[in-house]
């Protein structure tokens, strides 16, 4: 039997393998103006396999793009539209850039000081306020997990002043909230803790008797 794990696996899957069998034959025609019909009706039968796009602007395109690309790009006919050429598609992928500037407190690491560039950069108050507060907790959960015995509050605010060379300070009225290992502190008893006072027995009052 013949089995689709022993064929040629295929470049573009969602047309399936009798269409990329249609544009192998197309290959093998000889004659140029038949190859082209035959390249025009492969289109065709592609474009109805995705009724819903035929309103995309640049969905024959696409077609015709695909159909250069199931053939190989070895298919010599006129096509309608610029098609990519072979050599883009085996260039090796474009390097992501990095930023190599050394963060000066590797305990907050670089996300802590892009969001305090982020925050000198606003002009609204009350915007930049509301991102200071967001990273000074997050400041204050970093230096907890690095060196509890020195994780306070003012070390927070001094290295916030630092990190921001002057231009970012914590206003007297803000408040760190208090963070164990796993989370925040919780300031009042948990559910369950309630719950479970809830359902516990209470004493049968002891009645007297009278002499």
């Amino acid at each position: 039997m013949d089995y689709n794990s022993n064929r040629k696996k295929l470049v573009l899957p969602e047309y399936g393998r009798h269409i990329q069998q249609m544009v192998d034959h197309a290959l093998t025609i000889e004659d140029r103006e038949e190859r082209m019909r035959c390249s025009r009706s492969i289109i065709a039968i592609m474009g109805t396999l995705f009724p819903h796009l035929r309103d995309v602007s640049d969905f024959k395109h696409k077609l015709w793009d695909h159909l250069a690309i199931m053939a190989d790009f070895k298919l010599d006919i006129d096509f309608p539209y610029d098609i990519p050429q072979a050599s883009s598609f085996n260039q090796p992928p474009m390097k992501v850039p990095y930023q190599h500037n050394k963060v000066r407190y590797m305990q907050y690491g670089r996300l802590v000081q892009d969001m305090i560039e982020r925050a000198i950069e606003l002009e609204n108050e009350d915007e930049k306020r509301e991102l200071v507060k967001l990273i000074i907790g997050h400041m204050k959960k970093s230096l907890l997990g690095y060196n509890r015995d020195n994780a306070s509050d003012e070390r927070v605010f001094e290295d916030l002043k630092t990190l921001s060379h002057g231009r970012l300070q914590a206003e007297p009225e803000m408040k760190i909230p208090e963070f164990k290992d796993d989370g925040p502190i919780q300031q009042y008893p948990s559910k369950n803790y309630n719950q479970k006072n809830r359902f516990k027995r209470k004493k049968t009052p002891q009645l007297k008797h009278r002499k």
